[in-house]
């Protein structure tokens, strides 16, 4: 073979190989963050919004690329009043776009009563096209038949809902409600779950919360919800269902699987997985988000990380979630737009 043959042979394999690197698909591992309670990703068109509980604001990043979330600058869009009913422990924020719209919906406790009978679910407004940017309008706070947190909004068969956490009694429960507008509830409210298993009444409190809706391919209702204190090692993630065709407002259209959908993996080094959104990625597959700590007794703080994985379907159009992801799992990038 000649040098020049050589030469183009040596040129075509590089081009190959570097093709077909090109080619593999990008991969990560869990977390995305070393910090981020209560994670939330929305995406819109080409961009990725993403948001945690920060405590004291909301902020948002946005990135077209979730594995490389950490290089994505952190913008704060909103910060509480000094005094009111929204003024401090800003928690669990969601981003939904609605009617051309984006809302924030998100938790807070009134100025001087940072306590459970002083808290509540409040709503943002931004007619925008990118919710990092424009004027937030504050909407005030939903109207619920409780105080209460985890506030969420789903549209089913053209209509929409708002399901939460309302505390009833010794127990943080779900309870749902039709809604006339984005931040106006309508009707009477349902309790559609309460905390009656073992595992939900982990920690020393019995509690439900962080619905989220998922649509199952075949027209099931799902909502998710974290069971059991934040704090202990056994908050894990639940599922309701309800079959297609039913009226998510009736109690009795829903059921609830007997055993947590996702739970603590020691061998992954993943404890207290929760507080739970979902989202599409670019390809049409769900993807589920989620914090968790690294290791066990670390409570409930700042220390917990956001992570992602799949969301599987089975025969039944039911979710799979299998086991969560730990930091030595290699995982399949979500598809970039």
């Amino acid at each position: 073979m000649s040098v020049r043959m050589t030469l183009l042979s040596a040129t075509l394999l590089m081009t190959l190989g570097a093709s077909a690197q090109a080619a593999e698909p990008a991969t990560f591992r869990n977390p995305l963050l070393p910090s981020g309670p209560d994670p939330w990703i929305v995406r819109d068109g080409g961009t990725y919004y993403y948001m945690a509980t920060r405590g004291d604001r909301l902020t948002i990043r946005k990135t077209s690329d979730l594995t490389r979330l950490a290089d994505a600058p952190e913008t704060t869009v909103w910060t509480p009043p000094a005094s009111g009913p929204n003024a401090q422990s800003i928690w669990a924020p969601e981003l939904h776009r609605i009617d051309g719209k984006w809302y924030l919906y998100y938790t807070a406790a009134a100025s001087g009563h940072d306590d459970d009978a002083h808290r509540g679910i409040f709503v943002l407004e931004n007619a925008g096209s990118d919710p990092a940017q424009g004027q937030w309008v504050d909407r005030g706070q939903l109207k619920t038949e409780h105080t209460g947190i985890d506030g969420t909004t789903f549209v089913h068969e053209g209509k929409r809902y708002f399901v939460y956490s309302p505390y009833v009694g010794p127990d943080s429960v779900l309870s749902i409600v039709a809604m006339a507008t984005p931040w106006t509830l309508s009707g009477k409210e349902t309790i559609i779950a309460r905390p009656d298993q073992s595992w939900e009444r982990q920690g020393g409190r019995q509690i439900l919360e962080g619905p989220e809706y998922l649509a199952g391919p075949n027209g099931d209702l799902f909502l998710t919800y974290s069971g059991s204190a934040c704090w202990s090692d056994d908050y894990a993630i639940g599922l309701l269902h309800a079959a297609p065709g039913s009226d998510p407002l009736r109690a009795e259209s829903w059921r609830k699987s007997p055993r947590p959908v996702l739970a603590k993996d020691a061998q992954q080094g993943v404890y207290a997985p929760g507080h739970n959104g979902f989202f599409e990625a670019a390809d049409g597959t769900t993807w589920i988000v989620y914090h968790a700590n690294p290791g066990p007794d670390m409570k409930c703080t700042a220390k917990r990380s956001p992570r992602m994985q799949p969301v599987q379907w089975n025969a039944e159009g039911h979710p799979v979630f299998g086991s969560p992801a730990g930091a030595s799992t290699t995982l399949k990038a979500p598809a970039t737009p």
